[in-house]
């Protein structure tokens, strides 16, 4: 298959080595707005593209994908407040976009674990939830996309948190989540849920290694977008790859 990536940063690197050794070929590398301009002829010759840019450039990289009929796997994050939009531009295109939080296997399994323990603890009402998340220091958006997937995904169970808010390790409103989100050197991602009581704790923690497993996922989500034309959240779809 060929291949059009946008964004070039540590993922993207990551996900080139992994897309040539799997014999695939990388028809385009863009990772700024001369790059569109430079190599427009052969993104246009991509099969799919995938997305590891920046907020800031991600929507319009999205559009370029609906409007050219080219599949995109999109796994910026920082963008999701205009997901309804961009979902809806997609399909007036008729294209196929597969989005997420987080493309690692194992990070989805913990946001699935995360929702089932959330929905045991809506009535066990002595204990309070917080989420931290820790990242490296050139990450853009705080807190990590996947902080607020599992943020939401609690809310979806707990009845007495209405909503989350980033908190510095100070209180924050009653009903309301706290994220506190860090950014400490090269550290790929870690993400904790804990449940504190006066008798206990119960934490839940996923710790990425390396960015092996994002970029796997991702490059197994855009052949398998190749054959099933559609919008999809990565978090439905992971378990068929």
């Amino acid at each position: 298959m060929k291949f059009a990536l946008l964004g070039y940063g540590k993922m993207g690197r990551q996900i080139e080595t992994l897309l040539r050794d799997g014999g695939h070929d990388v028809v385009a590398v863009i990772d700024n707005e001369e790059d569109w301009t430079t190599r427009w002829s052969a993104f246009l010759t991509a099969d799919v593209a995938i997305d590891f840019s920046m907020p800031s450039v991600v929507v319009r990289n999205m559009s370029r994908c609906f409007e050219n009929h080219i599949p995109v796997v999109v796994g910026t994050t920082g963008w999701h407040d205009r997901l309804s939009e961009m979902e809806a531009l997609c399909r007036q295109h008729g294209g196929s976009l597969v989005y997420g939080s987080n493309f690692s296997v194992g990070a989805n399994l913990f946001m699935q674990l995360n929702r089932q323990l959330a929905a045991w603890m809506d009535k066990e009402l002595q204990y309070a939830a917080g989420i931290e998340e820790t990242h490296h220091v050139t990450k853009k958006d705080a807190p990590s996309g996947t902080a607020v997937t599992l943020a939401q995904g609690l809310l979806s169970e707990v009845a007495r948190y209405q909503r989350w808010q980033l908190a510095d390790g100070t209180s924050v409103p009653e009903n309301t989540l706290p994220i506190v989100a860090h950014r400490e050197g090269a550290v790929t991602g870690i993400h904790q849920v804990r449940w504190h009581s006066a008798e206990d704790d119960i934490v839940i923690i996923h710790q990425a290694h390396s960015r092996q497993g994002f970029a796997l996922g991702a490059v197994k989500a855009a052949v398998w977008l190749k054959e099933h034309p559609g919008v999809y959240d990565f978090a439905t779809i992971f378990m068929n790859l």
